[in-house]
């Protein structure tokens, strides 16, 4: 991916994005100080905050898809999913609370989330890849959260925020990737038990496994790749719904079992 950043403003877009994270405190989108900002800028910046925090003793155990809605690449002029990493310490228990006061803009979709018992890398990587890769899959919330003003930003910017990566939790049933047809699982995202929105896994990219393909397509455009034993969160299935404290929040999965958070 083209890259126009030299070290100096690559670190100071870095320093930002980390203060903005750590502090819970709004910025203002990157492009409005670098304009000829690039997608692979973008990455580049995610990746030096993602070196940072892991030689700090932090630990990455994945990956996740963003942008894998048609209407979202649409929207935003892409064909392929953005990535942001997944660190250990993102994940919360199921039905814990989940502070809001180190957020900046809390909101909550429901993913399904794959366990790899194999590796994938390259740029061809298929479906029947990902299934025959996966050791089980579960289902998931992941809390977002961009730490943009106003919760506006663009495609750079998005990427170099790690994808507004926050928080996950998972919870359910795990299952075996042949035993259910993913591309038709039903889903309902409750908060305080008002159904939020109804959708099924189709969504996300007609199959979320195609979504995970694309993760690992993206990730050997950045010289990474999936190891054994990752956790791939492959997109939300819902549109995001903001939250605050006090709210709770459950995504009932067909065949699957529910996961649910408070917020506190």
């Amino acid at each position: 991916m083209g890259r126009s950043l030299d070290e100096r403003l690559l670190q100071a877009l870095t320093d930002r994005v980390e203060a903005a994270q750590t502090t819970a405190r709004a910025m203002p989108k990157l492009t409005d100080e670098v304009p000829g900002m690039t997608l692979g800028d973008g990455y580049a910046v995610q990746l030096a905050l993602r070196d940072r925090w892991l030689a700090t003793g932090r630990r990455q155990v994945g990956w996740k898809a963003g942008l894998t809605s048609r209407a979202k690449m649409d929207q935003m002029g892409v064909r392929v999913p953005t990535v942001g990493f997944l660190l250990a310490d993102m994940a919360r228990p199921e039905s814990s609370a989940v502070r809001t006061d180190d957020l900046v803009h809390p909101r909550v979709e429901c993913e399904i989330g794959f366990v790899l018992k194999a590796p994938l890398a390259g740029p061809d990587v298929t479906r029947e890849q990902v299934l025959e890769a996966t050791d089980f899959i579960v289902p998931a919330i992941e809390v977002i959260d961009s730490r943009y003003a106003g919760f506006k930003f663009d495609l750079p910017s998005v990427v170099a925020d790690n994808s507004s990566s926050a928080r996950y939790v998972t919870g359910g049933q795990p299952c075996g990737p042949h035993d259910l047809d993913l591309s038709s699982l039903g889903v309902v995202l409750e908060r305080n038990g008002e159904p939020q929105a109804i959708a099924a896994t189709a969504a996300v990219m007609g199959h979320p496994a195609d979504a995970v393909a694309l993760v690992a397509q993206v990730l050997h455009a950045l010289g990474e790749a999936l190891p054994a034993g990752s956790f791939v969160m492959s997109g939300g299935i819902t549109e995001a719904f903001a939250v605050k404290a006090g709210d709770f929040v459950c995504a009932r999965f067909q065949s699957l079992g529910s996961v649910g958070l408070r917020f506190v």
